[in-house]
């Protein structure tokens, strides 16, 4: 056998992962397994740094004690797999690398193993960052080797074991819906799978449980909970992938505030296992008060800027035309104050003004509150008595920036929104260790789709209309609220989930509003429609992205860096290189021919 050929384990068994040994462990004879992530010659010594999943150790090759596992040991190079058997030893000189566990010990080593070497590496595990994503995801085996991606991977573990414990607490069943179902409008395209059994028929990947978790409430199971695999054909982003993972839940005999009480225990419960800080009471707020207030439904709390209408206190006519002919038009003047930036630079006033337009809003105006006065270019149309008012109105104080602009009010508090975290951004106010939750309740039912001009479900149809809405969803449908709420955590939408529909009639109804005939529902629906006739509870619940909740925990931006194996912005992957084109005998088998 040749120095660098694979060695068998021949029984040799690994005592202790590389992370794992402490001072305490000094004296035992150990035997460890791993990849090389360092090696230093100084001579008579070489020390490798031993990593497996948990950590690295520092292992020692002395040439005066072990001559011949030295000599093997100046012929390894990183990723080279091995075993070392040896002794822990304290370190004369504690490693001052705070994140290295095992710093205050070595293992001497007394025989080693080469399991298996490895050729010159594509990307290094060093680095973390590595410039070229797509080489990474084209090597994910030896991207996941990295640190980073091994806590992800490990936290990722955790926050779903700690999912499945909380429900089970909490008398929920956890139970598998179909992989292989019927197409459905759902707002997003189907991927589809052709039967070879059913000529001409295809199966549809589920973009949610939706309709199997309504089901299993008709069928009594009361509360019913899953680690759900969805699939959507949609444009993809960093917080996208075409299959993607949510906990999904549902329960019988509840309204609203029992699932938002129930989710807010297991974030607590979440939270209290990671040793993170309990976030408080989550708040909540309407739709329409998160627009008004944040120009978004699913508003970052981690920045402290309200939107505030200001247009009662300007009022009148001020000959600034822009203000004049909004006022007049019956559009609204609204502001933010950003505290402590009076001294903004006019390169930085004209990057937001471009923010800003990019939303459809014609120009901001600036006031800067400095301890020598207000400087504005609308000093000369209020006067500073009315700026003064203004800004004492908003609570701007001595250093702070009041950025005002007018236009239709819900265009406008969207404009802002934008300008509101293009700020937080750029002062870095997006602390990602801190973790702000809220509540949004009581969205539209209903949206209208220019393109198809059409009235579409703003959640999905199975979502109940509040009751006080329900008197005209025939007759203004765009005015009915639904009973739907979000949990948003940092900006993102972390959750969704509605009271669901249980009455045939009312389930009818809403499905008509968005252009589906009672036939077409009996087709698309008929079972479900059919179920609603038997006995169907109240019911309600709500689905988690489990993936955008791991890279948050994580302190990613990206949900790729939390997947195991995940898709390009393509839906590639990489590694294995699908979608992959099949032979004409496997399309002949589900009764397909290519048509390109």
């Amino acid at each position: 056998m040749s120095e660098l050929s694979p060695e068998p384990l021949n029984g040799l068994h690994r005592t202790h992962y590389c992370g794992v040994l402490r001072a305490p462990d000094a004296g035992q004879k150990v035997v460890l397994m791993g990849w090389v992530d360092r090696r230093r010659d100084l001579g008579g010594l070489i020390f490798v740094d031993l990593r497996d999943r948990s950590g690295a150790t520092q292992c020692v090759f002395n040439k005066d004690l072990t001559p011949q596992v030295f000599a093997r040991a100046s012929e390894l190079r990183n990723e080279f797999v091995i075993a070392v058997v040896g002794q822990v030893a304290k370190r004369s000189v504690p490693s001052t690398n705070e994140n290295l566990a095992t710093k205050e010990i070595e293992v001497l080593v007394e025989e080693l193993h080469i399991l298996n070497p490895c050729k010159t590496l594509p990307i290094h595990i060093s680095d973390e960052q590595a410039p070229d994503e797509g080489l990474r995801m084209q090597y994910r085996y030896l991207d996941l080797r990295k640190p980073r991606l091994v806590r992800n991977i490990a936290l990722r573990h955790k926050v779903t074991k700690a999912v499945r414990d909380y429900f089970d607490s909490q008398g929920f069943y956890e139970i598998e819906t179909p992989i292989l179902t019927a197409s459905t409008p759902e707002g997003a395209r189907d991927y589809l799978v052709p039967s070879r059994v059913n000529p001409g028929k295809f199966y549809a990947l589920p973009q949610s449980p939706q309709l199997y978790k309504q089901i299993l409430m008709v069928g009594g199971l009361d509360r019913y909970f899953q680690i759900a695999r969805c699939f959507r054909d949609e444009d993809l982003r960093a917080d996208r992938q075409p299959e993607f993972t949510q906990i999904d839940m549902e329960m019988s005999f509840v309204e609203r505030d029992d699932v938002l009480t129930m989710v807010e225990g297991l974030v607590h419960s979440l939270f209290a296992k990671l040793q993170l800080p309990v976030p408080a009471a989550i708040p909540r707020i309407s739709y329409s008060e998160a627009i008004e207030k944040y120009g978004s439904d699913k508003p970052d709390l981690r920045v402290d800027m309200v939107i505030q209408d200001v247009s009662d206190l300007i009022g009148g006519q001020t000959g600034f035309g822009a203000f004049d002919q909004a006022l007049a038009e019956g559009m609204r003047i609204k502001g933010l104050v950003v505290k402590g930036q009076a001294h903004i630079t006019r390169k930085e006033q004209d990057h937001y003004k471009s923010i800003a337009q990019g939303a459809n809003l014609p120009g901001l105006f600036f006031i800067a509150h400095t301890p020598e006065g207000y400087k504005s270019s609308l000093l000369k149309f209020l006067g500073e008595e009315k700026i003064a008012h203004i800004c004492q109105q908003m609570g701007a104080e001595s250093g702070d920036l009041v950025i005002l602009a007018a236009a239709p009010s819900k265009d406008l508090s969207v404009a802002l929104g934008k300008v509101r975290l293009e700020l937080a951004q750029h002062l870095n106010l997006l602390d990602p260790q801190r973790y702000e939750f809220l509540w949004v309740i009581d969205f539209p039912m209903f949206s209208w789709n220019e393109e198809e001009n059409r009235l579409e479900a703003e959640h999905h149809p199975f979502t109940s209309p509040l009751p006080s809405d329900l008197e005209r969803l025939e007759s203004d449908p765009l005015s009915v609220r639904a009973a739907a709420y979000d949990l948003v955590l940092n900006g993102s939408e972390l959750a969704s989930g509605s009271v669901r529909i249980h009455q045939r009639d009312l389930q009818a109804r809403v499905l008509k509003c968005i252009g589906l005939s009672l036939e077409e529902a009996e087709t698309k629906f008929g079972f479900l429609l059919n179920a609603f006739g038997y006995g169907a509870p109240p019911h309600a619940g709500i689905a988690l992205g489990l993936d955008r909740l791991v890279a948050i925990l994580a302190g990613e931006t990206s949900i790729r860096e939390v997947i195991a194996f995940p898709k390009n912005t393509n839906g590639v992957e990489l590694m294995t290189g699908a979608p992959v084109v099949v032979t004409d005998e496997q399309m002949k088998l589900v009764h397909l021919k290519y048509d390109l």
